[in-house]
């Protein structure tokens, strides 16, 4: 195993070079926790009001597909269930 001889000190991304001052937590520190909730929710309304929704029509193609897919792979997991399950009662009788 090497060890590094000249440690050599790099200033952290983002720091001054002047002494290690602890962060202060800027304007979310100073308020409230009922505050900081209602910032929470409006942030979520405000994402939410981001998001395209898809439309009557697409929403039904969208479930119809996924329950056609379900049902397929239903069906491809009990026919290999039951060709397994009728070659272990051909081998052990």
């Amino acid at each position: 195993m090497t060890e590094i001889a000249d440690a050599t000190e790099v200033p952290e991304p983002g720091g001054s070079s002047e002494g290690n001052k602890p962060r202060k937590g800027g304007k979310r520190a100073k308020k409230g926790p009922l505050a900081r909730l209602g910032l929470f929710y409006r942030q979520i309304i405000a994402e939410l009001r981001k998001v395209v929704w898809p439309t009557r029509q697409q929403l039904s193609t969208y479930t119809s597909v996924v329950i056609v897919f379900v049902v397929i792979i239903i069906a491809l997991v009990f026919v290999i269930d039951y060709g397994l399950t009728e070659v272990m009662k051909h081998v052990f009788g």
